[in-house]
């Protein structure tokens, strides 16, 4: 590809719809990131090369719709639920035990396969999914104690696993990666402290009176303004942006996300910046290497398997069966492993691919186990939802 100019740009949005057109069919139920990512595939360096995954302008947008979305991520974290703070004890204890198997396993993975990445392996099938599962959760009607319990722990770990990510999936610049994030968890403690002051004051309400009253869209420019200041610190201690939208995200749940502004992140984020970042990250992921060495193949399907054993751990403490499974869903700490292992060139040819494979089979059992958590407990999904796992 020449450039990335406004002819791709325009390519890249329509092979965007890809990934809703396939997620409309009711019969494949695919997640909407999945067909994006597929498209990404066909279209980039292990397909027709039609999209350069390396153009500079393609990347500058990606990091940004990668920094959205886990700012949306964030925000799915349920901070102010006051109802789960019963919850949080054997929810805490759950996410350790799962934590401890997952060790166990990454150590036995990376052995065998060779990769010496055991830590990196190790947090990837000790994560959740708080923005994958949740939804699933309301679109299936499941209620009771169990399933607030489980809630909890998804939350717990989608949120330990995203900030130990950079520190282990290089090592050696783990002492830097811990300094830059104290330092983004630093600044988030600012802007939450900030945020409650002038939302105790009223100030927020009369900016959002204001900014709808004259059409001015002021909170999402505020948004912008915290988020791309904060990724610009992580950029300048060498931490991923993927923990200065996080940690965003998580301010913005515990003031209290404003309609408004959750319809309007929806909209660029899912609407245009968030399809890019998939599309170019699947452009980035060297599938082709998977048909070379077909034991990274084994190493997806190791990765995804090892993560539902790891979570149904959860079963030894009481937890019921299909609800453990479901904990195990997961694909943002895979998509930003395989993001950063691609940007740092920190994993080997065809690696990030299995971390996207080992999602896949997380996402299948999911999918699965909702829907016959759903039957157990005599409900339907709502009209508006699907047991598929919805976007990220």
């Amino acid at each position: 590809m020449a450039g990335f100019g406004f002819d791709t740009l325009a390519l890249v949005a329509v092979i965007g719809l890809t990934g809703p057109a396939l997620a409309a069919v009711p019969r494949l139920r695919i997640p909407v990131v999945i067909g994006e990512l597929i498209v990404g595939i066909v279209l980039g360096r292990s397909g027709f090369g039609v999209v350069d995954h390396t153009d500079p302008t393609f990347t500058l947008l990606a990091d940004i719709g990668f920094a959205l979305v886990m700012f949306v991520v964030g925000t799915h974290v349920p901070v102010r639920d006051t109802t789960l703070r019963t919850a949080l004890p054997k929810a805490l204890v759950r996410a350790m035990s799962v934590g401890a198997v997952a060790a166990v396993l990454g150590v036995v993975i990376a052995h065998l396969f060779g990769t010496g990445h055991a830590a990196l392996y190790a947090v990837v099938m000790a994560s959740s999914s708080a923005a994958l599962a949740l939804p699933v959760i309301d679109g299936l009607r499941l209620q009771g104690p169990n399933v607030l319990s489980v809630t909890a722990q998804i939350a717990i770990a989608d949120a330990a696993s995203i900030v130990l990510l950079p520190l282990v999936i290089d090592i050696q610049r783990a002492p830097r990666a811990a300094l830059g994030a104290l330092a983004i968890a630093g600044c988030a403690a600012v802007l939450f402290v900030v945020l409650r002051a002038a939302n105790a004051r009223g100030l927020r309400k009369r900016l959002h009176r204001y900014s709808e009253e004259h059409k001015f869209a002021l909170e999402l420019r505020l948004s912008l303004v915290m988020l791309f200041g904060l990724s610009a610190l992580a950029v300048a201690t060498h931490v991923s942006i993927m923990l200065a939208g996080f940690a965003l995200g998580l301010v913005v749940s515990a003031i209290g996300e404003p309609r408004r502004l959750a319809r309007q992140l929806f909209g660029i984020t899912d609407g245009f910046f968030g399809p890019l970042f998939f599309i170019w990250l699947g452009a980035s992921l060297q599938v082709r290497e998977l048909a070379d060495k077909p034991e990274f193949i084994g190493l997806g399907g190791a990765l995804g398997l090892g993560a539902v054993l790891a979570h149904s751990a959860g079963r030894l403490l009481g937890q019921p069966v299909t609800l453990a499974v479901f904990s195990a869903a997961q694909l943002g700490v895979p998509v930003a492993a395989a993001t950063l292992g691609t940007e740092q060139h920190l994993l080997a040819p065809g690696e990030p691919a299995a971390l996207m494979l080992g999602a896949l089979v997380t996402i299948a059992t999911t999918s699965v186990a909702g829907v016959l958590a759903a039957r157990r407990a005599g409900t339907t999904p709502a009209p508006s939802e699907s047991a598929a796992a919805p976007r990220e």
